[in-house]
């Protein structure tokens, strides 16, 4: 085997020890099929960092990823770190990692699976041909923009600003992304943004459109957000390359998980200038059923495959697991959150035995 790649493997809260254990052991597994090997090194993020050190995100675990080829997350987050006066919160450490990292671009891809087409509220015809990837900006917009906070108002009340800026550099980047993904795909860019409303949307949409005139071979086309959302319910097999802001972003591939079936599904790779980046299943910590061993390992799984994929350049390895993956689903293999009654250590296991 070659040397082995360093992967940061940062567990966080809730269920995220369960889940990112059985994607190590599925990553450990494709790549020695590849002839190589990966090494995890394990550090603290979110709420445990937060009980542990005070900070949601120690130098120690900055110092563990910086050493990293790549890494892999669980979820951050739970009720015990929630109290409104909190000065640390377990968020903090996402945000922090993500600026450490100089990751800009969050890709969630979109494939339902047929078996699953009862584990959705919509039509299974509303989901055939649905194979969409959406590619949220991660550093702008209102998570970001200054200034920012409360003030007390004369004669009483209070006023909280949040503001949204994003510069040129930021949009171009991101749409230049979606534009060279579109290029390997179907060749299509939506550009979601509020343009009728926000100065920030119409810089958006111009730079879109400047971008879109670099790739004459990928077909761009605008849309507003509020009809974005409605389309992406009522048509979503129209989307191929989705491209909008932070906030949008957020919300719309949230409810894009609907088309799968259930979060726990869906991964995501947060990316930047170079290989390295951050993979984590789209859900959060889901503190309710930590423990019991029951919590969908399938979008830790897959996001383990994009690791492979983006940051260790196995497209090979990727694809096995992927495979796996759906073999698993075909086979009849269901956590609770698809009305089953798979473990968390099962579904895991069963997409190992696939990967022979």
């Amino acid at each position: 085997m070659s040397g082995a790649a360093t992967i940061a493997l940062l567990p966080g809260d809730g269920i995220g020890p369960e889940i990112t254990d059985e994607a190590r052991r599925c990553l450990e597994v494709g790549m020695a099929r590849a002839g190589r090997a990966v090494r995890f090194t394990e550090a603290l993020i979110g709420g445990r960092a937060i009980d542990v050190t005070g900070s949601a995100l120690p130098p120690a675990t900055v110092e563990v990823v910086d050493g990293a080829a790549a890494v892999l997350l669980g979820a951050v987050g739970g009720p015990k770190w929630d109290a409104p006066d909190a000065k640390v919160r377990p968020e903090q450490g996402l945000l922090g990692l993500r600026k450490a990292m100089g990751v800009w671009a969050n890709l969630r891809p979109v494939a339902p699976l047929p078996e699953l087409a009862d584990a959705t509220p919509l039509k299974a015809e509303r989901l055939a041909g649905v194979d969409l990837v959406c590619i949220r900006e991660l550093t702008g917009g209102l998570y970001f923009g200054e200034p920012k906070g409360r003030t007390a108002l004369d004669g009483g009340g209070v006023r909280a600003v949040d503001t949204l800026v994003y510069t040129d550099v930021e949009i171009r980047r991101v749409v230049t992304l979606a534009f060279r993904i579109a290029e390997g795909r179907r060749r299509k860019v939506t550009s979601i943004d509020k343009a009728n409303v926000l100065e920030s949307s119409r810089l958006w949409r111009q730079i879109a459109t400047e971008v879109g005139r670099d790739f004459p071979g990928v077909t761009l086309e605008h849309q507003l957000v509020d009809s974005a959302a409605m389309r992406l319910i009522t048509a979503p097999a129209s989307f191929d390359v989705i491209v909008t802001e932070n906030m949008f972003g957020d919300i719309l591939t949230d409810e894009a998980a609907v088309l799968a079936g259930s979060l726990g599904l869906l991964p995501s790779a947060s990316l930047g200038d170079g290989p390295r980046g951050l993979y984590e299943p789209i859900h959060g910590s889901a503190p309710d059923i930590a423990g019991q061993g029951i919590a969908n390992p399938i979008g830790t799984i897959l996001s383990a495959a994009m690791l492979a994929r983006h940051s260790l350049d196995a497209d090979d390895v990727a694809r096995r697991i992927e495979a796996a993956v759906a073999r698993t689903i075909a086979d009849g293999y269901r956590t609770a959150d698809l009305g089953g009654a798979t473990s968390t250590a099962a579904m895991g296991a069963a997409v190992r035995e696939r990967m022979a």
